[in-house]
């Protein structure tokens, strides 16, 4: 028996040839990756073409001679944009583990890109519309009367004494179109809730229907005066009116006809509103009562003697369980109709109060503008109700005569006798709002922390122009360093990040363990 220990002869003859000619192996050449775009050095963005034409355009007049007035210099928009915080918070929610997740911002400029909608805090410290963004003026100068979103939120529309609609961007608040509406000013206008149908009404008492692209279908008289308020049923088929013929009206919408009169007021009504979701109406008049009605029996369910003067505008709370009221006699009420009774009394305009608007989601913030053109915030989670949480003192220079919240909550319109539309947005993480005139720092009765003062021109804060990591800081004033301040500056090296002073953390840590030797096995 033989072991085959290797190959054969005739196998190693066969092999050997391969073995003598094999090829050697190549290395492989690795192709890196290297830009091809953007090569070139940052550099600073080209001036803007319309700038430097506006700018030869001026130097040519002044070397003409020209001594009229100077060219209005181009300047670029202000946007508030919406969306960019609704893509945040859909994704937050998408991450939230919990039923309770409030949303928590810090005090700093940086922070803005964590901006979430009004919807998704709890607090409506947040949707305090403080900050005036852009101010709108037609080319005729006449009185705004009043000022609706419309219902896809992208435009507002305006009524004025001209008896025009005007159309403004609420995007980049710009104009957009013009409409020649009425033939009188025009004293109210509401949105069905549907969205379809504008009704709107003028001095003259004539009532008007518009389609959402403001094509005019119906017109027919209403009532023999002015007409000042109107508001739509919950399911949109009937709508009430209030004229100064001291009367309301319901009507039938399809079939623009009347179908009751309600007679109560002595005086010309001044305002009127359907309750959200009941058959419920509450008006207020020159005669100074605030009735409520049975829309379908039409009679007085309740009269509140509260006011000394004429109630200028009444509001249902979104919860339908409490209406304000806002009158002459400069003060606000609150009523409960759960138990008829009077709520709370606001006093802090100097002046008549002329409208009033409650927050689409927070139901406890509720703003109001004066005659004086002052706007004032009030929360009834406030530690005190009756005291206004912000004032806003030069808000325009004449009667603030309409004002309405965006359907999102984070922009306010504003509407005055002095020709202009104003829109006002929440302040961004850590902007300050600075008086015009001293430049003051925040107020102090500012109890929600919102870093604003009273102003009527926001100023921006040093900090926006900070570039983080390059940012320098200001040495303080002799009168502005505190002891606790000085402390600090001078044991800034004892300082651990997240920990504060690493000395008494120290002192801290010495004491649990001599607690812990004197009592072993105790707590300590």
């Amino acid at each position: 028996m033989s072991l085959d220990v290797g190959p054969s002869s005739s196998q190693s003859q066969h092999l050997s040839p391969n073995l003598s000619h094999q090829v050697p192996h190549k290395r492989r050449c690795v192709t890196y990756w290297k830009p091809s775009k953007y090569l070139d050095e940052p550099r600073p963005p080209a001036p803007d073409a319309r700038e430097r034409e506006e700018e030869a355009a001026t130097a040519t007049a002044i070397a003409a001679g020209y001594e009229g007035r100077r060219a209005r210099r181009y300047m670029h928009r202000r946007t508030v944009d919406y969306w960019g915080t609704i893509s945040v918070w859909k994704r937050h929610r998408g991450q939230q583990c919990t039923p309770r997740h409030d949303a928590v911002l810090r005090p700093s400029p940086h922070q803005v890109i964590h901006l979430l909608p009004p919807a998704a805090y709890a607090e409506s410290a947040s949707s305090v519309a403080n900050v005036p963004v852009h101010t709108s003026t037609n080319k005729v100068r006449c009185s705004v009367n009043i000022v609706r979103w419309l219902p896809e939120a992208r435009r507002l529309l305006t009524g004025s004494t001209s008896g025009e609609f005007t159309l403004w961007n609420g995007l980049t608040f710009n104009f957009e179109t013009i409409l020649q509406a009425h033939d009188s000013a025009v004293r109210a206008m509401e949105w069905s809730h549907s969205g379809s149908w504008l009704v709107s009404a003028d001095q003259n008492g004539q009532i008007k229907y518009f389609q959402s692209n403001m094509n005019n279908l119906q017109a027919f008289p209403g009532h023999r005066d002015a007409i000042r308020g109107l508001s739509f049923a919950p399911d949109d088929q009937r709508f009430v009116t209030a004229s100064d013929d001291s009367t309301l009206k319901i009507w039938g919408f399809d079939e623009a006809q009347e179908e009751s009169t309600l007679k109560g007021h002595g005086w010309e009504v001044k305002c009127i509103q359907w309750h959200p979701t009941q058959a419920l109406l509450v008006s207020g008049s020159k005669d100074n009562l605030v009735k409520f009605w049975d829309p379908r029996s039409g009679t007085d369910l309740g009269t509140f003697h509260g006011h000394k003067n004429t109630v200028q505008s009444v509001r249902w709370n979104p919860d339908g369980h409490v209406v304000a009221s806002a009158s002459r006699d400069q003060s606000i009420k609150l009523y409960d109709i759960r138990a008829m009774a009077e709520l709370d009394t606001f006093k802090g305009h100097s002046k008549e109060v002329c409208s009033l608007e409650w927050h689409p989601f927070h139901h406890d913030l509720l703003v109001s503008g004066g005659s004086d053109g002052s706007i004032l915030y009030w929360s009834l989670r406030s530690s005190i109700p009756s005291s206004p949480i912000h004032t806003i003192e030069a808000a325009h220079e004449s009667n603030v005569w309409s004002l309405q919240w965006h359907p999102l909550g984070h922009l306010l319109a504003s509407g005055s006798n002095d020709h202009t539309t104003r829109f006002w947005s929440r302040s961004r993480p850590g902007e300050h709002v600075e008086s015009q005139d001293e430049g003051d720092t925040a107020a102090s009765d500012d109890r929600w922390g919102t870093y604003v003062t009273s102003s009527s021109s926001s100023v921006p804060s040093e900090q926006d122009d900070v570039i983080p990591g390059l940012s320098t800081r200001k040495p303080l004033a002799p009168n502005h360093i505190s002891k606790e301040s000085v402390h600090l500056m001078t044991n800034n090296d004892d300082m651990i990040p997240g920990l504060g002073n690493s000395s008494a953390w120290a002192r801290q840590t010495h004491r649990r363990a001599e607690r812990r030797r004197a009592n072993p096995g105790g707590w300590y």
